[in-house]
């Protein structure tokens, strides 16, 4: 098997609040039908969907890789009301991350990598 490309599915606890974080985000949103969305930002996509599991969402990590984190701080910074908790950057021995939790609890880490 080759494969091409991965795509997570995200659960949210209120759609359109999640829907908005991510387009605030600076992510592109695609319907695919009512329940699902397909976001895109570059060459990176996931999938929202209209489903929310407390264990599972406050469980889940993802790691963005970005080439500027002081750009992504910014535009985290930028997001007013939908920004919720995030940690600002912090210097690890791989590179530099900001902790930044999505409206169900899921944990992103927002890393640009120095390695």
């Amino acid at each position: 098997m080759h494969a091409t490309d991965m795509r997570l599915f995200i659960p949210c606890k209120d759609f359109a609040v999640s829907q908005a974080f991510y387009q605030a985000l600076g992510f592109i949103k695609d319907p695919v039908n009512e329940q699902l969305f397909l976001f895109s930002n570059g060459d990176c996509t996931f999938f929202l969907q209209n489903f929310y599991d407390q264990v599972f969402a406050e469980n889940l990590m993802l790691q963005l890789i970005v080439k500027d984190i002081n750009a992504a701080l910014n535009q985290i910074e930028s997001m007013g009301d939908l920004i919720g908790k995030y940690e600002p950057i912090k210097q690890e021995p791989w590179g530099k991350v900001i902790y930044l939790w999505g409206p169900a609890g899921e944990l992103w880490h927002i890393t640009e990598l120095t390695v």
